[in-house]
């Protein structure tokens, strides 16, 4: 039987720090109030574009894997951020990397992208479609942030990290994956200001407005979250106990802290990355993965369960082997250029362009939600 083993893996987070003393400059709240509320400390800001931020992370993965770019069948770019809708971004990151041979996929469901895409290449390398493949989380939400809406400028960072999966005969990479949508509430997390529904009517790409409805994201992430967690491990009979790491989407530390309490695995067992880098949505869980196998808390052989929940509402819960490598083979020498601005000048740019609301968009849709993720409850 074929498996779909992780061989590589690789992050780009931007050097640009926005720290919750930085959003005070412009916002009526401080770092007492964030970091309370959410477990959030600072988030990164990017000076360059989603395509060269998933590009140095493709290739810090492959070069972890030792594989030319060449041999690459597929790659899956995983986000809502995309420089351009048309041609897609993986082409981009394609004829970056010189991937001549590889099938280029934008793959779009918020926050659980990377997940769905370890999913969908995991399958396409089981069936033999292809067989080696490069999976991507990235955003770059700094660039259609709302900046005056503290309830969710406060959350969101750039980022991105990517993994190489090759077609292996070991058990090992996804063994089980839980995929959900809990479309009645898709209302609930909307932004208003991208897409067709937008086209023609005098608004401005870039100026959005956020429809976030925290209370109620809070309760349906947890619980199908922690639901599809169980799920996953029942059908591949494993228990909390044999879960090594969990490595979850980054969205809020109570979020994170109840999904482990529900699907019974202590928090010490739990990757956390919320403090350093916010929500970065497709983004979270592979950095998180990176910055794991980089800190030693992958050990070879471990079971690591990956839950995450996203606009749609999407969720999902992935069940996952690791091999027996837990080193790179190689390092990569590109990188990226020095940003020559801070990230507080950079936003502070961003929003000197928006437009203050006084436009079209704003009747477009329904109102935005004015309730925030001030005081969640659990589910």
């Amino acid at each position: 039987m074929t498996y779909a083993a992780i061989t590589g893996w690789g992050a780009c987070m931007p050097p640009a720090v926005l720290s919750n003393d930085d959003l005070s400059t412009f916002l009526d709240t401080s770092d007492e109030w964030i970091a309370t509320r959410t477990g959030m400390k600072e988030r990164r800001i990017s000076h360059v574009g989603a395509i060269e931020l998933s590009t140095v992370a493709a290739a810090r993965a492959l070069a972890c894997a030792g594989l030319d770019a060449a041999d690459v069948d597929l790659i899956i770019y995983g986000g809502v951020s995309n420089d351009e809708l048309v041609p897609n971004s993986a082409s981009g990151v394609q004829i970056a990397l010189g991937a001549t041979r590889a099938a280029s996929i934008d793959l779009n469901t918020a926050c659980t992208s990377f997940c769905y895409g370890l999913t969908t290449a995991t399958a396409m390398i089981r069936t033999g479609v292809v067989r080696n493949a490069i999976v991507i989380g990235v955003e770059l939400i700094s660039r259609y942030m709302d900046w005056s809406n503290r309830n969710v400028a406060v959350l969101f960072g750039d980022g991105a990290a990517a993994v190489v999966l090759q077609a292996s005969d070991e058990e090992e990479g996804v063994l089980g994956s839980i995929l959900g949508c809990d479309a009645e509430g898709r209302q609930t997390l909307r932004v208003r200001g991208f897409g067709c529904t937008y086209a023609n009517r005098d608004v401005n790409f870039g100026d959005t407005i956020w429809d976030f409805d925290g209370q109620a994201i809070f309760k349906r992430a947890v619980h199908a979250m922690a639901d599809a967690s169980r799920r996953v491990m029942a059908e591949r009979g494993v228990g909390p106990d044999d879960i090594d790491l969990v490595v979850p989407h980054q969205a809020n530390l109570r979020i994170i802290e109840s999904v482990a309490k529900y699907a019974g695995v202590p928090m010490e067992k739990v990757m956390v990355t919320v403090q350093k880098y916010g929500n970065m949505s497709a983004a979270t869980v592979p950095v998180a993965l990176v910055e794991a196998l980089d800190e030693g808390r992958v050990r070879p052989g471990a079971t690591l369960l990956m839950p995450a929940f996203g606009g749609g509402l999407t969720y999902c819960s992935l069940l996952v082997k690791w091999g027996q490598r837990v080193t790179p083979i190689a390092t990569s020498d590109l990188t990226l250029p020095p940003a020559t601005k801070s990230a507080l000048e950079m936003v502070n740019e961003i929003r000197a362009q928006q437009d203050p609301h006084g436009r079209s968009l704003a009747g477009l849709m329904a109102p935005a939600f004015a309730e925030s993720w001030a005081h969640p409850q659990p589910a």
